[in-house]
């Protein structure tokens, strides 16, 4: 198995007026072929930072980005552009599609920017693979929030890229559908697609099979998903609040990952 993904002392240093704030805090990590992992942490911890270097849409202040070979940390927007539609694929929490326009087209975008000379197959291909196909023909405002997500899939899936970056891609949908996403990664990650979420929902994180814990811009936590680590993530997760006209503690409800 190579290594897809290589960071050594990555930073990202924000400017706010005469303060400097740095959101990643000289991060090493490694992340092989074929993984399927999330990232995780509070509001600020600093992953949505991570995700936007590992998409290639943003650049270090500092460190070294290593991607499939590639040294991406200091190539051009342009090149940057050309990594982003040849190798990664990516999933928003809020679909990101265009509304005028059916499901096979929004499918197809990526493949328009690469210049392909065909388009529909591909985009009917990545429907299918999605379990969509027969909506192709219909708008986003005709299908429901899990069909929107399944269509970003479809589009974030098209090229065929080495790896697919995931922003909390079940935070718009009920648990029911945000079930039915999950098990598309599962699949996706079978057939060897390299998987990262981004999510601040243990019970999702919970689904991969490594999980990397972030704070102040750092890696605290990177361990393999066992059975006792999500038990640990989850017990936290769950808390406690106390009842004061009882004055017990009773848990809080937290959806628990189920095999669909």
């Amino acid at each position: 198995m190579s290594t897809i993904i290589r960071l050594r002392q990555l930073t990202k240093h924000y400017r706010m007026g005469e303060t400097v704030v740095p959101a990643l805090d000289g991060v090493d990590l490694d992340i092989q072929e074929g993984e399927f992992l999330a990232i995780t942490g509070a509001s600020g911890s600093g992953k949505s930072t991570m995700m936007h270097l590992l998409g290639c849409l943003d650049r270090p202040t500092s460190g070294l980005y290593e991607l499939d070979g590639q040294l991406v940390s200091s190539m051009s927007d342009r090149q940057l552009a050309i990594v982003r539609n040849r190798k990664i694929g990516f999933v928003f929490q809020t679909f990101n599609l265009i509304q005028r326009t059916s499901a096979v087209d929004n499918v197809a975008v990526p493949l328009f920017y690469a210049r392909r000379a065909r388009v529909r197959d591909p985009a009917l291909k990545a429907l299918r693979r999605v379990g969509l196909e027969q909506r192709a023909g219909h708008k986003p405002s005709e299908l429901s929030g899990g069909e929107r997500q399944r269509v970003a899939i479809a589009r974030a899936i098209v090229n065929e890229p080495r790896l697919l970056l995931a922003d909390e891609p079940t935070g718009n949908l009920d648990s029911k559908n945000g079930q039915a996403i999950m098990q598309i990664f599962r699949e996706l990650h079978q057939s060897g697609v390299t998987i990262i979420l981004v999510t601040h929902e243990m019970s999702v994180a919970v689904q991969s099979e490594r999980i990397i814990r972030m704070r102040d811009g750092r890696i605290i936590q990177d361990r393999k998903a066992d059975d006792a680590l999500r038990h640990e993530l989850l017990g936290e997760a769950t808390g406690t609040r106390r009842i004061e006209s009882r004055g017990v503690e009773a848990p809080l409800v937290v959806a628990r990952p189920v095999k669909v």
